[in-house]
C-alpha cells in the first residue's frame, strides 16, 4: 500500500494479526489503508524521528468518535506499519501533512 507521500508501506501478517486482535480494531483494516493514503494529519514522532503518525478521524467506530493513528517506521529502504490504534487526541509532534 502507498502512503500520502508516495512511499510503499508494508503491513506484515504478524503486525496485521496484532492490530486486528484488539476488539475495537477488528473491522478497521480498510480504515488503516485509507488513513495512510488520505490522512487528515501526519506528525513526526517526538521519541523517534524515523516514525510517522498518520491520523484520520472517524465519527463512528465501535467505541464512538475517534482518531485512528497508524504508526509507520521509515528507513532509507523500507517503511512498515508498527501498530494502529484508536485515540481521543493527537500526540504532539512536528506536523508533516495537514488536510482537514
Amino acid at each position: 500500500m502507498k502512503d500520502c507521500f508516495g512511499f510503499d508501506v508494508r503491513l506484515t501478517d504478524e503486525r496485521r494479526t496484532h492490530i486486528l486482535q484488539h476488539p475495537e480494531m477488528t473491522e478497521l483494516e480498510g480504515a488503516i489503508i485509507l488513513s495512510l493514503a488520505m490522512p487528515q494529519e501526519v506528525r513526526l514522532s517526538r521519541s523517534d524521528n524515523s516514525v510517522r503518525l498518520f491520523y484520520r478521524h472517524f465519527d463512528k467506530t465501535v467505541v464512538g468518535s475517534k482518531w485512528l493513528c497508524v504508526v509507520v517506521k521509515h528507513s532509507a529502504l523500507d517503511a512498515f506499519i508498527i501498530t494502529a490504534y484508536l485515540t481521543d487526541k493527537l500526540k504532539p509532534g512536528e506536523v508533516l501533512w495537514f488536510n482537514p
